[in-house]
């Protein structure tokens, strides 16, 4: 059932995961662009498990904001997590999600606003329409990733989409039903629907502190999102399968024939070493395959939380 909300409170979500150093600066740019809307607004810091003072940060910035609330978690759960815990605790009819290393231009929300109090869309989202700062090898995975899970998956996920979006509470309520465990957030934000708005910026790069996005992580996250969103990678495994029977079977009957008209031992010790590692290797790699699928459905079926609350500005946290 859909939670009330307060019209024209806006919720901004901002998962927080060592951002001491960025966080104080992201609070003071967004605030100034926040008064200058006149509206009503919550911040929603979310620490997940930081290791600096972040939390700290927070504590300090609750105290002398009362618009400002915080959540801190037992460890470090992720940002998807992260997110989630501040959609189900977001109390605005429109709720935005921002890093806190300020690569979410702040500048950029009164527009989003007016775009959805005056235009027929139900989420304004953002794109980046450069990679300015990344790495020429990891912006060409990016972008192969982009166009591997669009052709496989019925989640549209635009190229350049950042988390940075902006979207009326009936979307947001969709998102909050989706309580799967394994959470890829992009892929749900395109799978749930509704008429979005997207918005193209040019790349910003961090204004303080290292990202915690190491290249192993990006692609931990793009094979969950490929994963959750698609069943393809299993159609492989089986046309594999396939594949191998058939050329096996076919093997067979050479080497049968072939006995029986030349009489010729089968001679080759290397080749059929070969087939044999061949063959083994693409088992494992279907086996892998299924593995993944399996794990998602063992967490899933355990039921757990997605995080758990160490610390909060009010008990209305849940």
């Amino acid at each position: 059932m859909p939670k009330k909300t307060k019209k024209d409170l806006i919720s901004l979500i901002v998962p927080c995961f060592n951002e001491e150093e960025a966080l104080t600066i992201f609070y003071n740019e967004t605030s100034k662009v926040l008064k200058t809307m006149k509206v009503d607004y919550e911040m929603i810091l979310v620490d997940d498990g930081s290791k600096d003072n972040t939390l700290e940060v927070m504590r300090k910035l609750s105290k002398k904001d009362k618009n400002v609330r915080y959540i801190s978690f037992s460890r470090n759960f992720g940002k998807e997590a992260a997110m989630y815990a501040g959609f189900v605790n977001s109390k605005g009819a429109y709720v935005a999600v921002m890093d806190a290393d300020m690569q979410d231009p702040p500048t950029l929300l009164p527009q989003m606003y007016q775009i959805l109090k005056k235009q027929d869309y139900d989420s304004v989202a953002t794109r980046r329409v450069n990679r300015k700062g990344e790495s020429k090898i990891r912006s060409m995975f990016a972008r192969m990733f982009y166009k591997i899970i669009n052709t496989i998956s019925d989640a549209e996920i635009v190229d350049g989409a950042r988390d940075f979006r902006l979207m009326k509470r009936k979307m947001v309520d969709a998102v909050i039903s989706m309580s799967e465990y394994n959470r890829f957030s992009k892929g749900i934000f395109g799978w749930v629907g509704f008429k979005t708005y997207w918005l193209p910026f040019e790349n910003v790069e961090r204004v303080a502190g290292t990202t915690s996005w190491s290249f192993w992580g990006l692609t931990r996250y793009a094979i969950d999102g490929i994963i959750n969103f698609s069943n393809v990678p299993l159609n492989i495994a089986s046309w594999f399968g396939f594949l191998m029977t058939f050329v096996a079977f076919v093997m067979l009957i050479f080497i049968i024939v072939r006995k029986a008209i030349f009489g010729d031992p089968v001679a080759g010790w290397a080749s059929t070493m070969c087939v044999i590692v061949f063959i083994g290797g693409i088992q494992l790699f279907c086996l892998g395959i299924m593995g993944q699928y399996i794990g998602k459905t063992y967490m899933e079926t355990k039921n757990r939380a997605h995080y758990i609350i160490a610390e909060a500005s009010d008990k209305t946290v849940k």
